[in-house]
């Protein structure tokens, strides 16, 4: 029920903790997901240049934390939409090949998986759709100062 245009945040733990990470190393961060693949990969591919560009899928963490990481479907296929780059990594390409393997059975994919059951299970159901959205925004998170901004180009 949010109005078109509205700037949206919803927080990862794991996810924010590497995207903190990566920013003391000095390197520029962006936040991609299914949503954004696209514009992601382009802006990525004009920030670099010929340098090299790290994706990383964070996973999520359990509810509980002695059991620590745990795979995500939704990480990894949009790891994959972004990463159908030049020179990928063998990691890269196995992401891409998930993601190409999806084609059409994502939402399917997203509703079934972890995160999917757990949004359902705590009366978000509506959020599976929207993340399933492929490219529908082309948005890109910027992390300045240890706060994501839409980069402007």
């Amino acid at each position: 029920d949010l109005p078109a245009g509205t700037f949206l945040g919803i927080s990862s733990l794991n996810g924010g903790s590497l995207c903190a990470a990566a920013a003391a190393t000095g390197r520029t961060v962006l936040a991609g997901c299914l949503r954004n693949a696209a514009a992601v990969r382009a802006a990525a591919r004009r920030i670099a240049a010929d340098a090299p560009i790290g994706v990383v899928p964070a996973g999520e963490r359990w509810n509980a934390p002695e059991e620590g990481l745990r795979p995500s479907v939704e990480d990894l296929l949009g790891a994959g939409a972004i990463a159908s780059l030049p020179g990928r990594s063998p990691e890269s390409e196995l992401a891409a090949a998930a993601y190409a393997g999806a084609a059409g059975r994502i939402g399917e994919l997203l509703a079934g998986c972890g995160t999917g059951r757990e949004l359902a299970g705590r009366g978000v159901p509506a959020d599976v759709p929207l993340a399933a959205e492929v490219d529908s925004t082309d948005v890109v998170p910027i992390l300045v100062n240890g706060v994501f901004e839409k980069w402007t180009g």
